[in-house]
């Protein structure tokens, strides 16, 4: 990973550091009120995002949220406007962490074929489009909730990625990001994925790794947002899913028939706590997405571990104070891995 300092970035972005290093905490002097203006891939992502859903779609609601209705329960995360805030939040923190880099796998200048699963709002595979004109970029999800107004070389399809494979072969990347920890067949994803690449062709997998964490000890074992986590593994476990997969996909996407993988680790400060500012920034997007995570994902999930309504709805509230106001210098970890199809002969 590359941490050289930058002299023309002040946000401090060389203190963006892999899983070795601890995030330095920032003093009393560190922040301002009103520091957490956006950088310019910031403003141009948000500018020029809004999901504008036809209504010739047809929606499920549950819980007072709106879900995709083909393939109604597959996913359990809601598509509402809501929800596809907390995506677009999620893309523009994604590109502070990286210095405004959308993936990291070496797929040369010129790629052709680009496939994005689970694209949710499109708003990755529309960037990507515009960065390689002369590419074809598909954006596959089960919500047709992606703007109408879209670059030539870019498509959509509602479709469970999950399913046979549908959309040709010969792809120079596939890219899946947020997906994984909520699906029950990554390891069919991967290896479709290895199949209808073509020879040399990468697949980029990106994602959190659903384990809430502290460096310093700041984090009281009984906290409610550890609880939350532990509950989300149990109640997803339930339902077929590994919500932490992520921290463990290099066998996956060898068992695939990938080489050439390769893993960046990156900690996602939940909170303002960090001392380098371009982190407080991520920090506070992050802690944004997982305040409204909570609030989908609870009601949805939390009945399949005996939880009541009632039960859930003051969990909830307790747990929501609790993260906008603990001290506790909490981060999680988000990983890129990306992997080759091994090359021809």
């Amino acid at each position: 990973m590359d941490l050289s300092r930058d002299l023309d970035d002040p946000w401090g972005s060389e203190e963006i550091a892999g899983s070795s290093s601890q995030i330095s905490v920032a003093g009393p002097d560190d922040v301002q009120d009103d520091e957490f203006g956006t950088s310019h891939f910031d403003a141009s992502s948000v500018s020029r995002f809004g999901s504008v859903a036809s209504s010739i779609y047809r929606h499920a609601y549950e819980n007072g949220r709106r879900y995709h209705r083909y393939r109604y329960g597959t996913y359990p995360i809601p598509n509402d406007e809501t929800e596809q805030d907390r995506e677009d939040v999620k893309h523009v923190a994604f590109l502070e962490l990286t210095r405004g880099k959308p993936f990291f796998a070496p797929i040369g200048s010129h790629p052709q074929k680009i496939i994005d699963l689970g694209t949710g709002t499109g708003t990755w595979a529309i960037e990507v489009a515009e960065m390689f004109p002369s590419a074809q970029v598909v954006g596959c999800d089960l919500s047709p909730i992606q703007p109408n107004w879209l670059p030539s070389n870019v498509r959509f399809v509602i479709d469970d990625i999950e399913d046979a494979w549908a959309h040709g072969d010969d792809w120079d990347f596939v890219h899946v990001r947020q997906v994984f920890p909520a699906i029950q067949h990554p390891t069919t994803v991967c290896r479709q994925s290895f199949s209808h690449l073509k020879p040399g062709g990468w697949i980029e997998v990106q994602d959190f790794g659903g384990i809430l964490r502290c460096d310093d000890g700041t984090l009281s074992a009984d906290s409610l947002l550890i609880r939350f986590y532990d509950m989300t593994t149990e109640a997803m476990s339930k339902r077929g899913i590994v919500w932490t997969v992520a921290n463990k996909m290099e066998d996956m996407l060898r068992g695939a028939g990938f080489v050439n993988i390769q893993c960046r680790k990156f900690k996602c400060p939940i909170g303002i706590w960090p001392k380098a500012k371009r982190l407080r920034l991520i920090g506070l997007y992050i802690r944004s997405v997982f305040a409204d995570l909570m609030d989908a994902l609870a009601p949805k999930i939390f009945p399949s571990i005996s939880k009541s309504p009632q039960q859930i709805e003051e969990f909830l509230a307790a747990a929501q104070h609790e993260l906008q106001t603990t001290d506790a210098h909490i981060y999680l970890d988000y990983f890129f891995w990306y992997a080759q199809k091994p090359p021809a002969d």
